[in-house]
């Protein structure tokens, strides 16, 4: 077997397995997307950005009518859409926005596997979880706690 498709395979399942880490958080506050969407957007992102470095290196030196460099730039963008589409305004708040976060860094994390920055794309994993879980934590107990009693 080519050892180029097995370390695809296990890049593209790193890629997963990763957004799904993060995308768990989300469907533990039982938000809109969740380990599934999280886990698609890595992946997608992470083959994107493998057809990509395949696309240069399969036509390096020939004369190219296409830049595959790109093909983050378009990642980044195509996400953007499927964020924008989670974020709603209600009445006198707005909803979806970190689950949109989510998602993009979910993208960026599976950039990362894909262009083989490992640590990276781990260390930007576990950061959004911290965040995810952490700050959240922190704006209970200072933030919220200060508005309530400015309420009172």
């Amino acid at each position: 077997m080519d050892l180029t498709i097995v370390t695809t395979f296990l890049q593209l399942l790193l890629a997963a397995f990763l957004g799904a880490c993060i995308g768990l958080e989300r469907e533990y506050k039982s938000k809109p997307a969740g380990i599934k969407t999280h886990s698609l957007v890595s992946l997608g992102a992470a083959l994107f950005i493998v057809l990509g470095y395949r696309a240069f290196y399969d036509f390096k030196g020939e004369e190219l009518s296409f830049d595959p460099s790109r093909v983050l730039a378009a990642v980044v963008l195509g996400v953007g859409f499927i964020g924008g589409g989670l974020i709603i305004k209600r009445a006198f708040a707005v909803e979806g926005l970190t689950t949109a976060a989510g998602l993009w860094i979910a993208a960026a994390v599976g950039a990362a596997v894909g262009m083989q920055l490992y640590l990276l794309a781990l260390s930007a994993a576990l950061i959004t979880l911290f965040v995810f879980h952490g700050v959240t934590s922190l704006e209970n107990r200072f933030i919220r706690e200060k508005r309530r009693k400015k309420e009172q």
